[in-house]
């Protein structure tokens, strides 16, 4: 049975997850811990939040903002990686945490890994396809080198340029190629290559080195500005065998920077010897197509007709033609005049002379007719008008009147009075008569009680 002790010390919340919190704080000031990333977040606040986990434990995990801004790669979930950080407790919750101060991937730098990165990215976005690759011209005038202005590599490639097209004008923009500002002053000189105005094409080289040395031309800023230059840039960057971000992004990759000069302008003397070959094939092309264009005309002089032998045959072929068309517009005149007297002897047949004459005999007959039937009419509804007139006198109440009868109304509802036994004392009366009418009032007899 579990023995309770007398004296009792009770902690709250709050300090036991203080306590832990030292405890845990001064025995893991500072460790390296590895794992896989899980549930990462990265809000507005700009910090990482995420989960490390192996096969059998699980721990959360924050970076804040900066620490994680001088990170070369962006953590994934399901990503290996190892950290060095402290151990913390988050209070509100109670939990521990770990909170990392520096994050590398497991099994691979993190510069490969920004490089993977920045490249699956940038190919998403379509700046690596070969349609926006601009076209590098054949015989540029003027070729500007972006990179270090001492080393092997810019003499190497001038040396090229001039054994191959020795009169070509050549431009220098000074850069790093490694370091912090490397990549700053790329940008730049790309700019300025754009502002001037004056290039055909660039090239962007420098010496091989490794994955760090290269990390300029790796850069995301300069892979922006070789896409958006419209100056068609070739890239001749570390060895053969090294792929950088502007290898990807520039409009021609060269394995070396000599190669690169190579490609950027024809040999000379090859030209030389080319417009030779030219000039022989079209001089010997234009000789026989003059030659042709004679033969052709000697042939169709051969078949030329003299012009007085072509005139006479032409003067032949007018006169015979217009005398057709003289006979046939004399048969067609002839046939119109006959056709205009037939019209003309059917018109005077059809003249509308006889039909008016007709219509207004026509017209006269039917006015005598209605003018009758119209005086009929009248005379046959003034008599019944007149019938219907003496009835109506006989039946109107106004004639009675004027015989001396009367009506009377009561006031105010004007209801014909027929009783006098439905008077009463003081009544208004209204009395009409043949002309006028007489407003009086109802008087009791002597000894009525009404």
């Amino acid at each position: 049975m579990l023995s309770i002790p007398v004296e009792r010390k009770i902690f709250s919340v709050s300090q036991l997850t203080d306590n832990i919190k030292t405890i845990l704080e001064e025995n893991f000031p500072f460790i390296w811990i590895s794992g896989e990333i899980s549930n990462f977040k990265s809000p507005v606040s700009g910090h990482y939040y995420f989960t490390l986990k192996d096969s059998r434990a699980q721990i959360s995990g924050i970076m804040f903002r900066g620490q994680n801004r001088n990170l070369k790669f962006l953590p994934e979930n399901g990503m290996k990686i190892s950290g060095f950080g402290r151990i913390s407790v988050y209070q509100p919750r109670g939990t521990y945490q770990i909170i990392l101060e520096y994050l590398e991937p497991a099994g691979a730098g993190a510069l490969q890994a920004a490089f993977e990165q920045l490249k699956a990215r940038l190919a998403e976005e379509g700046l690596f396809d070969q349609i926006h690759k601009k076209n590098l011209p054949f015989l540029p005038s003027k070729i500007y080198l972006i990179t270090s202005p001492t080393g092997s590599v810019v003499h190497d490639m001038i040396r090229v340029l001039h054994r191959r097209y020795s009169n070509l004008s050549i431009s220098i923009l000074p850069v790093k190629v490694q370091g912090d500002d490397a990549a700053d002053e790329i940008v730049s000189a790309i700019s300025i290559l754009n502002t001037i105005g004056d290039a055909d094409a660039a090239i962007i080289a420098r010496g091989g080195g490794s994955l760090e040395d290269l990390s300029a031309f790796n850069s995301e800023r300069v892979a922006r500005a070789i896409f958006a230059s419209p100056v068609p840039i070739i890239s001749a960057i570390g060895h053969e065998t090294d792929f950088t971000i502007a290898d990807f992004v520039s409009d021609l990759r060269a394995p070396t920077p000599s190669a690169a000069a190579e490609l950027a302008v024809p040999v000379k003397y090859d030209l030389f010897q080319r417009q030779s070959m030219l000039l022989k094939q079209l001089q010997s092309r234009f000789g026989q197509y003059l030659q042709n264009r004679s033969n052709s005309i000697h042939n169709l002089t051969k078949q030329l007709v003299h012009p007085r032998k072509r005139i006479d045959d032409l003067t032949q072929r007018l006169d015979d033609v217009f005398m057709r068309m003289t006979r046939s517009f004399n048969q067609s005149v002839s046939q119109k005049q006959q056709q205009l007297f037939w019209r003309m002897d059917r018109l005077k047949k059809n003249s509308p002379q006889h039909r008016i004459r007709y219509l207004r005999d026509t017209v006269i007959k039917h006015n005598e007719t209605v003018l009758f039937l119209t005086t009929s009419l009248i005379k046959t509804k003034r008599l019944t008008l007149k019938e219907l007139t003496g009835r109506l006198n006989a039946l109107n109440p106004i004639a009675v009147l004027d015989r001396g009868y009367s009506i009377t109304r009561s006031l105010p509802d004007k209801t014909i009075i027929s009783d006098a036994d439905t008077l009463s004392a003081g009544q208004l009366l209204e009395i009409l008569l043949a002309k006028g009418t007489i407003r009086c009032r109802v008087e009791p007899e002597k000894g009525d009680l009404k």
